[in-house]
């Protein structure tokens, strides 16, 4: 009897598990869908050039300039969510971008909201953008706050060579944002905000992004 209500048990928390992993996929929103950026917005510095000759789809992924300045951002607002973006440098030339989230307003050429890092060397920094904040930011009192404040990721660099695809996990929970790197725990930040739009950045040299998956939290 005992080894039968274990064996009960261990297929029921399996059911349990199958059941929710299908449901997230059900719920689960695609952010890109590999052929157009119909749910996005777009900023470029200045108003300097069309969009389109920033950000572009080649090969069913996205691919940023990097110059001009700016980012695009989901026309949706989200809370509570788990986001999963891959990205890589093309051409073997490392570069710079980051991940927007929780943007309050979007503004040009940098919107109100937290950047995750993605720039080579400090993948999982957090860089607080247009007056945002994190808990987890500290500043000697008397200071003159910077105008990209940082809090630094945990460890080291868990990137990939350039040319290959990382992977970017992060985790919004009531204001509370967590980042994985290519499954390295590198951050995680407390802030005030709880909702906002999602980003990519243009910022240095190409960048490309794919599989831009959103998942929702309870």
């Amino acid at each position: 009897m005992k080894k039968n209500a274990l064996f009960t048990t261990f297929i029921l928390a399996i059911s349990l598990l199958t059941f929710t992993e299908k449901a997230a996929a059900q719920d689960r929103e695609v952010l890109f869908n590999g052929k157009d950026l119909s749910n996005w917005e777009f900023v470029v510095e200045g108003n300097q050039a069309d969009p389109a000759q920033v950000y572009s789809i080649k090969d069913s992924v996205i691919h940023i300039l990097g110059s001009p300045l700016g980012y695009m951002y989901t026309k949706k607002q989200y809370d509570n969510f788990h986001l999963h973006v891959e990205w890589k440098w093309p051409n073997g030339v490392e570069s710079n971008s980051g991940i927007f989230v929780l943007i309050e307003e979007p503004k040009n050429p940098f919107p109100n909201g937290i950047e995750c890092q993605l720039k080579a060397g400090d993948a999982g920094d957090f860089v607080l953008l247009g007056g945002s904040d994190l808990a987890e930011f500290k500043i000697q009192e008397g200071t003159p706050r910077p105008k990209f404040p940082v809090v630094k990721k945990a460890n080291e660099s868990s990137e990939k060579p350039a040319g290959e695809w990382n992977e970017a996990e992060i985790y919004c929970t009531d204001g509370v944002v967590t980042v994985y790197i290519n499954g390295v725990f590198q951050n995680r930040g407390t802030n005030k905000i709880k909702k906002g739009h999602i980003g990519l950045q243009s910022e240095g040299k190409d960048v490309e992004f794919q599989n831009v998956l959103l998942t929702p939290l309870p």
